[in-house]
């Protein structure tokens, strides 16, 4: 849980040239424009402005240049340069920022949502604003405001799935709960690393940054897959033992001990290949293999070897309770020579007491 706390502070965007070592020269190339003309130098944010009612709206792009000028975090600003036989014109505002900092993507906002509106009150000019700053801005943004509904519905559909498959609720709960412990982990571990810069030497990052906007988002998706493989392989062993002998602990220790072995060569193997990228000089595949082998190391260990056989065998016949008004799910079998209980079919955790309600 601890390492999961930094994720609160995640943020959302893309590295440069600045992330790379000192000693790489686009890294030294990057640093002498910085001390040279200033850090936001090396992502200008370009404003386009359609002008087609010519000196009217001339006029107000000129207000809108000093109103630029005057905004905090602004460094520098070009006069507006006609193109398209004066129907654009173009005007590069420089950030007091790097392109990556926090400080430049709310510099972005404050353009879009408090300077543009307060100069342009007509239908023109029409001020745009783009480049790849403000573009990756708007990408870190339309991923974070998707990022939460994908999470959701991959966690609905798992736990409907699962709960069919097991006729547990308490199961299937238990199962995305834990896949999102050991995800959670990873992410506050990238946060920890790339975002705050702490060991990033030990990887060969030249300092820290935003975390990659699409690296969240694929993580999921490939880690969440990983640990229902995982968690299903186990489950399902233990469900085998259940449905045998109708004693939960002995289902536990003896689905554990027949899986372990495989679930944890399977995750060495998984942790050497991913760990590999991170001795790749790509910031970005550096970022998604650090992820990758964190997340399998922390769920093939801790969550699926400690905490899931645990948490089941805390819970007793607990684990298989099924409301009896679900009793209509489908009966199905990873062995089709296996038959369930008859306690699952009434809805009740055998031996529990437990009424199907």
């Amino acid at each position: 849980m601890a390492l999961a706390l930094p994720v609160l502070g995640l943020r959302l965007g893309f590295g440069d040239a600045g992330n790379l070592p000192e000693s790489d020269t686009p890294r030294k190339a990057y640093d002498l424009l910085a001390e040279g003309f200033g850090e936001g130098f090396n992502g200008p944010i370009l404003v386009v402005a359609e002008t087609p009612n010519g000196e009217e709206d001339v006029a107000t792009l000129a207000r809108l240049t000093e109103a630029i000028a005057g905004t905090e975090g602004v460094a520098s600003v070009t006069e507006p340069q006609p193109v398209a036989s004066g129907n654009v014109h173009l005007i590069n505002v420089f950030p007091e920022a790097a392109p990556q900092d926090e400080e430049t993507a709310d510099l972005v906002h404050r353009l879009r949502n408090d300077v543009v509106p307060a100069v342009v009150t007509g239908d023109t000019p029409v001020i745009r604003l783009t480049g790849d700053t403000p573009f990756s801005v708007d990408f870190a943004d339309y991923i974070g405001n998707r990022l939460p509904l994908f999470i959701g519905a991959v966690l609905v559909l798992s736990f409907l799935l699962l709960m069919t498959v097991f006729h547990s609720i308490v199961v299937a709960a238990k199962a995305v709960v834990m896949n999102m412990l050991s995800i959670a982990a990873a992410f506050g571990a990238l946060v920890i690393v790339f975002q705050w810069g702490v060991g990033d030497n030990l990887i060969g990052l030249g300092r820290e940054g935003p975390i990659e906007a699409w690296a969240p988002m694929m993580l999921f998706a490939i880690l969440f897959g990983l640990s229902m493989d995982y968690e299903v392989f186990l489950l399902t062993r233990i469900r085998e033992e259940y449905d045998r002998t109708g004693d939960n602990a002995r289902a536990v220790a003896d689905g554990l001990a027949a899986t372990g072995r495989v679930i944890t060569a399977a995750a060495a193997i998984m942790i050497c290949v991913f760990g590999a990228f991170v001795l790749g000089e790509m910031r970005d595949l550096k970022l998604l293999g650090f992820g990758l082998a964190f997340a399998i190391f922390i769920d093939a260990t801790i969550v699926r070897l400690v905490l899931v056989p645990a948490f089941m065998e805390l819970m007793g016949n607990w684990n298989w309770y099924l409301p009896s008004w679900l009793r209509w799910l489908p009966t199905i079998r990873v062995e089709p020579g296996m038959q369930a209980r008859p306690e699952w079919r009434r809805g009740t955790a055998p031996g529990a007491g437990v009424a199907g309600d």
